[in-house]
């Protein structure tokens, strides 16, 4: 069992780590921060525009993480991508699709299309079929994806969620139809086979820094520095407790 000032430590820090973002958020808003570069961001930006121009649509795949489950934050962190990437194919003929291999995913992407939708005063060109449960196992949920990467006028694939190793029928299939394919997961299995299959892969945290890379919201900015401060926090409690220890404090 968990002690109980374990889980009120756990508390606090969520609490700080949330108020720090929304300070930051507020207090940079006239002076953003600057991030280093990341070349598959900018690479997936001129995707963006190439779909836009040429009529035709984004597949991003959410993969398979339940939201009740600890894979939740790479589902929202797809999701938060999903958000932008609507928003700025809007004047686009063809929206971008999304695919998920849970249902409650599923009916969150349908949602933030539709709020993207909203947001760009189109709603009533919404399409519920644009999101969508393609499988519920890892195998089906791939093998429904692929017909959609063949048949539905797809130049670019973004792969953002929990996978297994299926999500190497996705990456090969859009090595076969020639699209930029832009892909991270929180899975190692399903990162091993990414980084051997993938044109462009964000390794690690950087799944988790889509969100302010595509520029979808203050809060996605600042939390990237919160992370780095909470880095820097876990480096000065690890060297003091180990000069504590070296001198025998503890």
């Amino acid at each position: 069992m968990t002690p109980f000032w374990l889980g009120v430590v756990g508390l606090a820090l969520v609490l700080i780590s949330a108020g720090a973002m929304l300070g930051l958020a507020v207090l940079r808003r006239k002076t953003p921060p600057t991030f280093r570069e990341i070349p598959a961001f900018q690479r997936l930006q001129e995707a963006i525009g190439r779909a836009v121009e040429d009529g035709s649509r984004i597949h991003l795949s959410l993969g398979r993480g339940a939201l009740v489950s600890p894979q939740n934050a790479s589902a929202l962190a797809g999701l938060s991508a999903l958000r932008r990437l609507a928003s700025l194919t809007s004047a686009s003929d063809n929206p971008p699709v999304a695919t998920a291999g849970e249902a409650g995913l599923a009916m969150l992407s349908q949602e933030t299309l539709y709020s993207a939708h909203l947001a760009s005063l189109a709603a009533t060109a919404f399409d519920p079929t644009t999101g969508r449960l393609t499988g519920l196992t890892p195998f089906s949920y791939a093998a429904g994806a692929l017909p959609l990467l063949s048949d539905e006028n797809v130049s670019s694939s973004v792969l953002l969620g929990n996978f297994g190793p299926e999500v190497g029928l996705l990456t090969e299939a859009d090595e076969r139809q020639g699209m930029f394919t832009l892909a991270a997961s929180d899975s190692l299995p399903a990162q091993a086979i990414l980084y051997a299959s993938a044109e462009e892969l964000l390794i690690g945290e950087e799944l988790f820094a889509s969100g302010a890379y595509l520029n979808a919201g203050p809060l996605h900015k600042s939390s990237l520095t919160v992370q780095d401060l909470l880095r820097w926090l876990v480096v000065i409690v690890l060297l003091i407790g180990f000069l504590l220890k070296l001198t025998g404090v503890l």
